[in-house]
This record gives C-alpha cells, sequence and structure tokens, in this order.
C-alpha cells in the first residue's frame, strides 16, 4: 500500500523504506548481486580495485535548512565519487548507510537518493546494498568501489622540481557556505556550487594517463590538502597566488563580508578540485593550470615562499 506523502520512516518501517529505496538504484552489467542479499557480487574484469569511505553528519557536513535532501545526496555521492577519481579511477559501486530519526519524512529519504543515484549516473557507477537504522540525528556512511586501468596515483609520488596544477573549480564552495552562514542566498552561482559541487570527473584518469606523479581531491582545503601531498612526498611545494583567477562571484562576497577573495581558493573545500604533481609543465594535460612547485626541503606548504597565516582548510578535530 502507498504511503501518504507525509509519512515518517517510523510509519514506513525499516523494510518498506528499504524496498523504496532500492527503486531508485539501478544497475549496471557489472553487477552480479545488488540489493536485497547479504552482500552485493561484482564483476571485475582488470586493473586495480579501489576503495574508499566517507561520512557526513547532519549538523557538520550539511544543514537541512540550508540543502535539500536531493542537494545532500548529490554532495553524498560526489564527495565520494571523487576520492576514487583522485587515485586516477573510476567508481561503479557504491553502497550506502542512512541513519536517521524516526521522524525523518520518508520523502526526505527518497529525495536524498534520487540526488545521490542521479550524482552516480554522472559516472556511470551503481548503488549494489547499504543499510539503515535508527538515529538522533541523520548521518550517511558511503563505501564507494572503483578500478584503475593502469598505476594508482598515490599521494607518495612527488619529486623535487615537479609542477603543482589544478583543475576543476576551486572557492566556490567556501563562497557559498560564507553566504549561507551570514543567512544569505546570493550569489545563488556560490550557493549552488556548495549544495552540489562539480568533480571533474573525467580528469582523474587523463592526469594519471599523462604521468601524475602525486594527487588529490581538494575536499578539505588547497592548501591542507597539497600539505597532505607533502607530507605523503617528504617533498616542500609552493603555491602561487598570482596563478589563481578570481572570479566574479567570490569577488563579490568578499567585498561584502570584508574577506580577501584569496582566502576562499587557498582555505576553501568541497569543490573537489583535483590538485597534482607533474614531472613538467610540458606533461600537464589541457585543463589544467600549472600554480605552485615542488621543492627539496621539509614537508611544508608555503604561499609565494612564505608562511600563510590565513586558514589552510578544515579540520575535523
Amino acid at each position: 500500500m502507498p504511503l501518504p506523502p507525509d509519512a515518517t520512516l517510523a510509519d514506513a518501517g525499516e523494510f518498506g523504506l528499504i524496498s523504496d529505496l532500492v527503486a531508485l538504484f539501478p544497475q549496471g552489467e557489472h553487477v552480479l548481486i545488488g540489493p536485497g542479499d547479504d552482500a552485493a557480487v561484482l564483476r571485475i574484469r582488470n586493473g586495480h580495485v579501489v576503495v574508499s569511505t566517507d561520512l557526513m553528519v547532519e549538523g557538520r557536513h550539511f544543514r537541512r535548512d540550508w540543502a535539500s535532501a536531493e542537494d545532500v545526496g548529490h554532495r553524498a555521492a560526489a564527495q565520494n565519487l571523487s576520492d576514487i577519481n583522485a587515485m586516477g579511477g573510476r567508481a561503479h559501486s557504491l553502497t550506502v548507510g542512512l541513519a536517521a530519526p524516526p521522524d525523518l519524512p520518508v520523502r526526505w529519504a527518497l529525495d536524498f537518493a534520487a540526488g545521490f543515484a542521479a550524482e552516480c549516473a554522472l559516472v556511470g557507477a551503481s548503488v549494489v546494498g547499504g543499510d539503515v537504522t535508527r538515529a538522533d540525528q541523520v548521518v550517511i556512511a558511503v563505501t564507494v568501489i572503483g578500478a584503475c586501468t593502469q598505476a594508482p596515483v598515490v599521494r607518495s609520488g612527488a619529486g623535487p622540481g615537479d609542477v603543482l596544477a589544478i583543475t576543476g573549480r576551486q572557492g566556490w564552495a567556501a563562497g557559498g557556505l560564507a553566504v549561507l552562514g551570514r543567512g544569505f542566498r546570493s550569489p545563488r552561482i556560490l550557493v549552488e556550487a556548495y549544495r552540489r559541487p562539480e568533480p571533474p570527473y573525467d580528469a582523474g584518469a587523463i592526469a594519471a594517463e599523462a604521468g601524475a606523479t602525486a594527487m588529490i581531491d581538494v575536499s578539505d582545503g588547497l592548501l591542507g590538502d597539497a600539505a597532505h601531498l607533502a607530507e605523503g612526498s617528504g617533498v616542500s611545494i609552493d603555491v602561487r597566488r598570482a596563478a589563481f583567477e578570481i572570479p566574479e562571484p567570490l569577488q563579490a562576497v568578499a567585498a561584502a563580508t570584508g574577506a580577501d577573495p584569496i582566502e576562499f581558493i587557498l582555505g576553501g573545500g568541497d569543490d573537489h578540485a583535483l590538485l597534482a604533481t607533474f614531472p613538467d609543465a610540458a606533461s600537464v594535460p589541457d585543463g589544467w593550470t600549472v600554480v605552485g612547485e615542488v621543492l627539496e626541503g621539509d614537508p611544508v606548504v608555503t604561499v609565494d615562499g612564505s608562511a600563510y597565516d590565513g586558514a589552510t582548510g578544515w579540520t575535523h578535530f
């Protein structure tokens, strides 16, 4: 029997909810057994298997008054798909865990699933399983599985003499968060960038084929994530401010808030741009911008040769 539009999770029950959610997730040809059994079974033809897990907690990673359920679904999928992209691979399967209060509307869960499925469709990935349970707030746990047809690009391969390059929007989501945090909804393009990031899903494999020596997705902040490359590779990285073009919407938000617009770019996350090192500028693929260089020295990140005194990114604790 169809549930009324205002039904809650308590009204639907665990298995009623699961049944409705499963119907929203089409399965790819690589899925031998999808949702409904104790575990999914996937067909992997060749390459390396790549796996990542991420969490989103209501009130810390998203707010229901700032983003629709569909937006949250897009964001939850994007941040996981981007992790596989950052290894030079392509995601093909995901599992989703949803913990939520019993009075959460079923419509919210279904809209979340619709957004999640739509984002997965951008890379041809399937949701192959998951779980639901009760909690005091909404918590989303996602595991993503992908494949690399060449050697994965890790964080530890950068060497002195390499160049640092970026592709994808950077700083837009941070600008949108700054707007929302002040109770506004404009510039809308920045708010939408925060609600629904647009990771450059094709760029990871292209970078790997071009010989990228190290790579990471910018989820927490450009300088903070660059530091992971520096630490993993045992090198120093210098970032050049002048390499970044500051878009007009970021300039407008900076002027309205009294901030330096470069702060959104250097310290902002959630756009899921890709940051990578390459042997030289000639090996950097089209669509990437060289923004720094890799040097010998202690594993630190500098800006224009000096320590940066602004925020370098998000920290969880």
